[in-house]
């Protein structure tokens, strides 16, 4: 299967956003303005009457802030990902400073900027101030959506639908909503660890690499994308020894005491999808020498943990049994 990021749907990343030019206007999704310019004019319709519908940031910037350059685009791409769940409204406070100081009367902290605020029900919910990253931002939006009645950003639906179609075994399906998520949010990491997985479980580990290689920087070491990376080396040792399964069972049975052996083994049995066997092989390794080669076995099933997810059920039982043979 190819790596399918753009492939499946038709709006192209290019028009996220008004790309960093802060006065600009962006057409929203679906039918009316989700990214405004705001003034002294407007406010009152754009900003405080909207807000009695749909949480509306106002990100207050001036042309010879840098910082608010930098936030500018940031806070477009979360903005434009929530498909109209959030409004964005821009104001220049340097065109615009009547309205700037009769804000900063009622309590804005407008000496420093980039500021941003949150009005819901013609209140301010909540703000923030400085070019926050990416991932900062968004959860800014997710705890704004949240205290606005309980509403999430779409990619958490498609997160939780993809989820869903790989517990079900339609990883293809899977594959598509991961890529639907990355479309609107690039640094997304349980969508780049999810595609991953998902192309695993395609038996297409070309194109589970491509879209390792692809992810961006700042989320390389995210847990979510380690994981993913784990299990993309896992499988790839596993395979080297799935057909020798049947000869390793019989040099252990030979000799119990054959560590090299089990841990070959539990290679393949994950491979296979057998974890709590894979993982039996090595806590029988730790039982008797926790020590042998450096603790071979133990940093092999940590990394099961980290491919398996940290609350998955057989992760959980693992530990414990580990914890029971170091502590007791």
């Amino acid at each position: 299967m190819d790596y399918i990021i753009g492939q499946n749907h038709s709006a192209p990343q290019g028009d996220h956003a008004s790309a960093g030019t802060p006065g600009a206007v962006s057409p929203a999704s679906g039918g009316g303005d989700i990214i405004m310019e705001g003034n002294e004019a407007n406010f009152m319709q754009i900003v405080l009457d909207a807000s009695k519908n749909v949480p509306v940031l106002v990100d207050f910037w001036a042309d010879w802030c840098g910082p608010c350059k930098q936030l500018t685009p940031v806070i477009e791409r979360v903005v434009t990902a929530a498909k109209g769940r959030i409004r964005l409204v821009k104001i220049d406070v340097e065109a615009n400073k009547t309205l700037a100081a009769q804000l900063s009367r009622l309590g804005l902290p407008l000496q420093s900027i980039p500021m941003v605020a949150a009005f819901w029900k013609g209140q301010i919910l909540d703000l923030f101030q400085g070019a926050l990253p990416e991932s900062q931002v968004k959860q800014f939006v997710e705890t704004v959506l949240k205290a606005a009645g309980g509403g999430v950003l779409p990619s958490a639906d498609l997160l939780t639908e993809a989820g869903v179609a790989m517990e079900n075994g339609q990883q293809a399906h899977a594959a598509e909503l991961y890529s639907a998520v990355l479309e609107d949010e690039p640094e997304n990491p349980a969508a780049w660890g999810g595609l991953i997985r998902a192309m695993l479980a395609l038996d297409d580990e070309e194109a589970a690499l491509a879209a390792l290689e692809d992810v961006p920087e700042a989320i390389k070491t995210h847990p979510e994308v380690e994981g993913a990376r784990a299990a993309l080396e896992l499988k790839r040792e596993g395979r080297r020894v799935a057909g020798e399964a049947d000869e390793l069972r019989a040099r252990i049975k030979a000799n119990p005491d054959d560590f090299d052996a089990r841990l070959d083994l539990a290679s393949a049995l994950n491979v296979a999808g057998h974890r709590e066997e894979a993982a039996t092989e090595l806590l029988t390794i730790i039982k008797a020498d926790q020590n042998w080669k450096d603790g071979a076995a133990r940093q092999l099933l940590f990394k099961f943990f980290e491919a398996w997810g940290h609350d998955d059920a057989t992760t959980l039982t693992a530990r414990r049994r580990l914890s029971s043979m170091l502590f007791s």
